[in-house]
């Protein structure tokens, strides 16, 4: 889709150009004229000879043979002059400005449908309709100000909103980042943004190409391709950051399962984001604060030093960079007492480093000298340095400038004073720096970018399941919940662990599974009914006697088909699910079971393949992991044991795409063993 005559197109014609700037197909037309492109630039408008000094042409018909037409005309009107530029005049990329199209009504729809397959049919190129256009360092295609310095060590930036686009940029611009292009998608009628980044991986060259992607993303249509070449893309070296907006969950969930009710898209986007190493946003400060942190070094570990001369900032980022799990570590020693009888009476250079506010440029260079050459425990610097506007402070940030062009380890500026010393903030992004104003954003934005972890690479195992044996049940069974003896098979085919169990439906058959098992039990009623609601479920059964009791009471309870046996067995309670989640594919998920799924709400989810790495980090980051490890006289459980059950559960739905639902409630879990107590499974053909 993606081809070079959008990318950089030797003849352009701006549809609809006009001398008024102040409409769309003015302001495109200046803006293409004051960003020098070199190629030939003409204007369709029937109304002039000549549109701000750019021959201008009557009708499509009479343009010469253009490479990419950016049509700024009304809706009604852009199917024809495609038609006709892309039949008759060679035009191979679009640009449509215009609104009035899906995003309106099925009338707009139709007609932009029409328009792929028009575009489609020449092998073309379409970005929009409904957008603000593409920027890039051949050409300013937008409509809209600002025009960021292009660089091609900048960041590419795709957005599916043109307005978003634009705040994202007056938001990351004056903190000195820098793009390489912008892509506005707007209504992704035939590259949207997922087929964006599927060019930029297949054209993607380390230390040539540029090493940041910022993604706004509103709807994603094509999870499995984003997946694939985000992915694709971190491993090659890019990083990439994404708003993913629409999170909120509106309305309740219809769920007849934990895992429904846990599950909705936004957990599935958590996860394919998670999967593939994109770094996840929630707003455009953020994303401009871990843009700029990403176009910095990276640094080796987690451990920071903080140098201010102001208190309250100092504290405020030391408690958002602990809460990230990022450590402070505390400085002493030969070495930081000599770097103390450098500064003046009454500084500390415990961490936070601070040297006061009568704190100068000199303080500052041997601060960062000591932090960059004696302090093995540091890993980055932060210098939080601003300015009450009583004397200019070139002189500080002209060291800062230098030790960060210099040290190995990271040197983060937070600048703060943007009116106080607002010139030489400015000075100082004008030698190529960045800044982050405030040091909780800061702090908040390295957190993240420290904290997602890159996609990995391992061979893929399909964990010795029974293939064969899984797929004969799945082919005998019809949709809905399957029967116990069903489920049974599909674990034991999985080499999922579970307890001892039977089913029975009448008395003789109770009998003869009670010389199998062993006292205490669990007896629960099968059939269309919850068990819980309906008073199906007894504990406690210690004898032949009581098992026969209970077997007549539960099987007059309505609509129910047998009784289910199993042994009690004490430990830990688990719980292990997965769901299908439209275009998504299936999520796992992994947190404490019983009553504390419901309550705590504590799970993790990844997507289908689930690796043993990630499904060791699903339990790692749990909440309630130290509970898992044992505390307070309570015996923990077998990580391992856990992780080998979320791994046959995702390899059983590789198997078993059909499976719609599946909840382990409870896996009960031992130092020793992880076993399923209760399960359900439904089908979805």
């Amino acid at each position: 889709m993606i081809n070079k005559y959008l990318l950089d197109p030797r003849s352009i014609v701006v549809v609809g150009g006009s001398d008024d700037t102040g409409k769309p197909g003015g302001k495109i037309l200046k803006n293409i004229i004051d960003g020098k492109f070199k190629g030939q630039l003409s204007v369709i408008n029937p109304k002039a000879e000549s549109v701000q000094g750019v021959k201008s042409y009557k009708s499509p018909e009479d343009v010469p043979g253009t490479d990419l037409a950016i049509l700024a005309i009304a809706a009604k009107y852009c199917k024809q002059t495609v038609e006709i530029l892309a039949k008759k005049k060679s035009t191979r990329a679009f640009i449509i400005l215009s609104a009035g199209f899906s995003e309106e009504n099925e009338e707009g729809a139709r007609l932009e449908k029409e328009i792929v397959e028009i575009i489609d049919s020449v092998d073309g190129c379409l970005i929009g309709p409904n957008c603000i256009g593409v920027l890039n360092r051949n050409y300013n295609g937008v409509f809209t100000t600002p025009i960021p310095e292009l660089d091609a060590g900048g960041v590419d930036f795709i957005s599916g909103s043109g307005a978003t686009a634009v705040f994202i940029m007056e938001s990351a611009i004056p903190n000195g980042v820098r793009f390489s292009s912008v892509f506005s998608v707007g209504n992704s009628a035939q590259a949207g943004v997922e087929d964006v980044l599927q060019y930029m991986d297949e054209t993607y060259e380390h230390g040539k190409s540029a090493p940041v992607k910022l993604l706004y993303i509103e709807s994603i249509s094509k999870p499995a391709k984003l997946l694939e070449h985000a992915s694709s893309l971190v491993s090659k070296g890019c990083r990439i950051a994404a708003i993913k907006a629409g999170s909120s969950d509106a309305g309740s969930r219809a769920a007849s399962s934990h895992t429904g009710a846990m599950a909705n898209p936004d957990t599935a986007v958590d996860a394919l984001f998670r999967k593939a190493g994109i770094i996840r946003c929630s707003g455009r400060h953020e994303l401009a604060a871990v843009a700029a942190v990403l176009t910095m070094p990276q640094p080796e570990g987690k451990r920071l030093a903080i140098v201010t001369h102001a208190g309250g900032p100092a504290v405020m980022m030391t408690d958002a960079l602990s809460r990230g799990g990022l450590e402070i570590p505390h400085i002493r020693g030969e070495k930081a007492d000599r770097l103390l009888e450098k500064l003046y009476p009454g500084s500390s250079v415990a961490n936070p480093i601070d040297f006061l506010a009568t704190g100068n440029a000199e303080q500052l260079g041997e601060i960062l000298d000591a932090c960059e050459n004696d302090f093995d425990e540091i890993d980055a610097v932060a210098v939080i340095f601003g300015s009450p506007g009583l004397f200019p402070v070139d002189d500080v940030y002209r060291v800062l400038h230098e030790k960060m062009q210099a040290n190995k380890k990271p040197v983060y500026p937070i600048l703060p004073s943007l009116i106080t010393a607002g010139r030489e903030v400015n000075d100082f992004l004008a030698g190529g720096n960045v800044n982050f104003p405030d040091e909780v954003v800061f702090a908040d934005a390295l957190v993240k970018v420290m904290n997602t972890a890159e996609p990995q690479a391992e061979k893929h195992s399909n964990y010795g399941v029974d293939s064969e044996k899984i797929r004969q049940v799945i082919e005998r069974s019809g949709d809905g919940y399957l029967d116990p003896v069903s489920v049974q098979s599909l674990l034991d085919a999985a080499g999922v662990p579970r307890v001892k169990e039977a089913v029975v439906d009448t008395p003789e058959n109770l009998r003869d599974e009670l010389a199998d098992l062993a006292y205490p039990l669990v007896m629960k009623v099968v059939g269309p009914v919850h068990k819980s609601d309906v008073g199906g479920v007894v504990l406690d059964v210690d004898s032949e006697q009581k098992a026969v009791s209970v077997f007549e009471r539960l099987m007059k309870i309505r609509e129910v088909e047998a009784v289910l046996l199993q042994p009690m067995i004490s430990g830990t309670e688990l719980f292990a699910g997965a769901i299908k989640e439209g275009d998504f594919g299936h999520l796992v998920m992994a947190g404490l079971g019983g009553i504390f799924i419901e309550v705590l709400k504590d799970i993790n989810t990844s997507l289908v393949p689930v690796s043993q790495t990630e499904a060791e980090e699903m339990i790692n980051s749990l909440k309630g992991y130290k509970m898992l490890q044992g505390t307070r006289g309570q015996e923990g459980v077998s990580i391992k044991a856990f992780e080998d059950v979320l791994v046959r559960v995702s390899a059983l739905i590789e198997v078993a795409p059909e499976i719609a639902e599946m909840d382990l409630n409870p896996l009960i879990g031992t130092p020793e063993k992880v076993e399923a107590v209760d399960a359900r499974i439904r089908i979805e053909k």
